[in-house]
């Protein structure tokens, strides 16, 4: 019997030990938690909602300035577009402009192109009219209009430079251009495309058969480089 009863007690020790090992571990667990994360006093949290509610504040901020600056990026986009397309008008109006001094023989220039020989035909005993084998004004206006209809930039008879009110008359065996008169042979030089000047002026019925059918020598040869002088005594 005092065996049984110093057994109890002996599971009773052993149970309370682990029971007051098993508080003792909480309770300083519990501890530990606390000191990790300790209470947060009223001024202290009141200290963090108004932190929290400031970096809350500060980040719609932020977003606002981010929508604006998209704003004026686009605006600055738009504004870059516009100055581009101007700086594209000035560039073409320029480019417009020293066409129209080529044109008017404002100005020197130079390049590729053709240049286009006319020459009185050979006497003919059997003809009596002179007229019907010599080069007239009207000859010259034939190569000189195609080759601007060919497309070329500039044109010049016998160095002359040809503008928008030129005139050529013929009188005898000689021709005036622009009040300058020129003996036969009567070269023409145009600047533009050689390939294209060419073969406007030698299609078949085009303006070199017909001179030809006039009893006209036509010689035409392509040039890697021509110049034409502007014209004189004209205001730039």
């Amino acid at each position: 019997m005092k065996k049984k009863t110093k057994g109890k007690y002996a599971v009773l020790s052993l149970v309370s030990i682990v029971v007051g090992f098993i508080l003792a571990f909480s309770y300083n667990l519990a501890n530990k938690e606390k000191q990790e994360h300790p209470k947060l006093t009223d001024r202290q949290y009141e200290r963090e909602n108004q932190l929290r509610r400031e970096l809350i504040s500060q980040q719609e901020q932020n977003q606002s300035l981010q929508k604006e600056l998209h704003l004026k990026q686009e605006k600055v986009r738009k504004i870059e577009k516009e100055l581009s397309k101007e700086k594209q008008v000035f560039f073409d109006l320029a480019e417009d402009a020293e066409k129209y001094r080529m044109y008017l023989g404002k100005v020197k220039v130079q390049g590729k192109g053709i240049q286009v020989k006319l020459e009185d035909g050979a006497y003919m005993p059997e003809e009596e009219n002179v007229n019907h084998y010599i080069v007239h004004e009207h000859h010259v206006f034939k190569v000189v209009n195609e080759l601007y209809i060919a497309g070329a930039s500039a044109v010049a008879v016998n160095g002359q430079r040809i503008s928008y009110d030129s005139y050529i008359v013929c009188n005898g065996p000689v021709i005036t251009v622009d009040g300058v008169q020129y003996p036969a042979p009567f070269q023409i030089s145009a600047i533009g495309d050689p390939e294209i000047l060419a073969a406007a002026l030698n299609m078949t019925g085009g303006v070199k058969d017909q001179l030809v059918n006039d009893h006209i020598i036509f010689t035409l040869e392509k040039k890697d480089r021509i110049v034409l002088e502007p014209i004189l005594g004209e205001n730039t």
